[in-house]
């Protein structure tokens, strides 16, 4: 067998998701499960993107609209860009794979900062591509080493901001000097997933920099503040070259119906998305104040969720903490620096008490 696999696959590993509750609950016998793994939203779509959901229920017969052309359209009036400049994936992760495909060939290099989201290093590694990964700077992308790393075979730069797992951001002055000197012929991918959960004033707006001269590409989802992450749908904005290649290699009617009808559903609901930011930002800062009362340090973030240094073993806290009906991420996934953090998703009022209160339990036991 050995021989029947292409060799960009050794060292390669499957992506390992947040444990579900599904398998929390058969493996433990608990009846209650709360998962503040995975950066999903703690509430349901908008009441609007299931009724669209429901509506659309007798259609799942028919094959989807391959180009997405209704919800192109009306994303591109929300934000004020061409329909030629979106194309739509099964999540922004379908997206990241197509643009290694159209743009890597063997030896070619790609750089992300380390850690952030385990996608980059993967889609380059299938391509045969080199990663160059250069580690965060007080848990904050190094752009200045980021540039200082790109050479005449580097073809893409992924920039995860806010960033994945650690919450910081890259601020405007910063992308602004750092795009200043990016040279031609090289693509910068901006993977803004958590945007619509920023409230930092010098949060630089990818959308800002775009152009059809330029490679940028702005990666954005429906999976974290719209809570469709069970649909897959996200999308991306770049210039009509870069979409007409990937194009070129996307699967047919690779986004469900059902994820397209919520999408579109989803767009008018721009009050209940400030709402839902809102009370990220009041739940945020009231695990700010508990964890200092617990004397325990943290990284400041600007998405839903927090990386919190527990002073102990991850894996360890991870574990008696399942036991108690409460999944986490461990740190370790992310190196040997973190191997004493967790990473929180931030839930309900109810949620993060409950989650609270179980940390207390494990970390005075």
């Amino acid at each position: 067998m050995e021989n029947l696999f292409r060799s960009e696959l050794d060292g390669l590993r499957p992506y390992s998701p947040g444990k579900p509750i599904s398998d929390v609950k058969r493996e433990l016998g608990l009846k209650k499960v709360i998962k503040l793994a995975s950066n999903e939203s703690p509430y349901p779509p908008f009441s609007e993107a299931i009724e669209a959901i429901w509506s659309a229920r007798n259609e799942v017969y028919r094959y989807p609209d391959g180009g997405c052309v209704e919800l192109k359209n009306k994303l591109a009036k929300f934000l004020n860009v061409s329909e030629t400049n979106l194309m739509i994936g099964n999540g922004s992760n379908e997206l990241l794979r197509l643009l290694a495909q159209v743009c890597l060939n063997p030896g070619d290099e790609a750089i992300m900062a380390n850690p952030s989201f385990i996608v980059y290093p993967t889609v380059t590694k299938i391509m045969n591509g080199v990663c160059r990964e250069i580690p965060l700077k007080n848990h904050r992308h190094d752009l200045v080493k980021m540039l200082d790393a790109v050479n005449d075979k580097t073809k893409i730069i992924f920039i995860c901001n806010p960033n994945n797992p650690t919450g910081t951001i890259a601020t405007k002055p910063e992308v602004d000097d750092f795009l200043r000197k990016v040279p031609d012929g090289v693509m910068v991918v901006f993977d803004e997933a958590y945007f619509e959960y920023v409230d930092n004033k010098d949060y630089p707006n990818g959308l800002d920099y775009f152009s059809e001269e330029k490679q940028i590409v702005i990666l954005r989802t429906f999976s974290k503040i719209y809570g469709l992450a069970g649909c897959r749908i996200g999308y991306g904005i770049a210039s009509q070259p870069i979409v007409s290649a990937v194009n070129k290699i996307r699967e047919p009617f690779n986004v469900n119906h059902l994820a397209q009808v919520a999408a579109m559903a989803s767009l008018g609901c721009e009050n209940q998305v400030k709402e839902r930011k809102k009370l990220n930002i009041e739940q945020k800062f009231y695990l700010y104040k508990t964890f200092d009362e617990m004397g325990l340090d943290y990284v400041k973030s600007e998405a839903n969720f927090i990386l919190v240094d527990v002073k102990q073993n991850s894996r360890k806290v991870f574990d008696q903490l399942l036991r108690k009906g409460i999944i986490v991420r461990t740190g370790d996934i992310f190196g040997p620096d973190y191997e004493n953090y967790i990473r929180v998703t931030i839930g309900t009022p109810e949620e993060n008490k409950k989650f609270i209160k179980a940390l207390r339990e494990v970390l005075s036991s």
